[in-house]
């Protein structure tokens, strides 16, 4: 079974990234497991002289978190041409651990609209060492819809398929990058 994390960088109730992301987790093919990480709201601010033995509890339970999983998959909006505080939160408290190093992950996309972000995320994630898997984008455009509007996009079968195709290419990518580590 294929482990995997995904990642809502938006903290909205009603967030287009999030509803992808619990689709994503629902169409997943069955030898894979999405689990949506809910965390983010709840990460103290990173401090470097928090790390270690004084990593707060929260940010330590991230940290084990995508450890232990196979892969990460980030969905993210954008403000201001830029990625969220929150999700570059979360990323700063990867940064200093092995984490991250070599740990496949994939960017998919609920606004045909986030381009700068999407470049800024994939640079910072790239400069983490996050494998990034670039073959093929996974977009659903959800900007602007209400939560049953959004429901009904993704319910609809040429989306659920696009989910299914896009999850088993990234598991693909999971196992190549696990069979080259060894």
């Amino acid at each position: 079974m294929i482990e995997i994390i995904a990642i809502s960088g938006s903290l909205r109730a009603a967030s287009t990234n999030s509803a992808l992301l619990a689709a994503l987790a629902a169409n997943a093919p069955d030898d894979c497991r999405v689990q949506v990480y809910d965390g983010l709201g709840r990460l103290p601010i990173f401090n470097p002289d928090d790390e270690g033995e004084r990593t707060p509890p929260e940010a330590a339970g991230l940290i084990e978190m995508i450890t232990r999983a196979d892969g990460v998959i980030v969905s993210c909006p954008e403000y201001a041409h830029g990625v969220p505080g929150g999700m570059k939160n979360a990323l700063d408290w990867l940064v200093s651990r092995d984490a991250a190093v070599g740990k496949p992950a994939m960017l998919v996309h609920a606004s045909p609209r986030s381009l700068y972000a999407r470049e800024a995320l994939a640079e910072v994630m790239r400069t983490m060492s996050f494998a990034l898997y670039e073959e093929r984008a996974l977009e659903i455009a959800l900007l602007g819809k209400k939560p049953a509007e959004m429901e009904a996009i993704l319910a609809e079968d040429a989306n659920r398929q696009a989910m299914r195709e896009a999850v088993q290419g990234f598991a693909r990518f999971i196992g190549a990058n696990m069979a080259s580590s060894f």
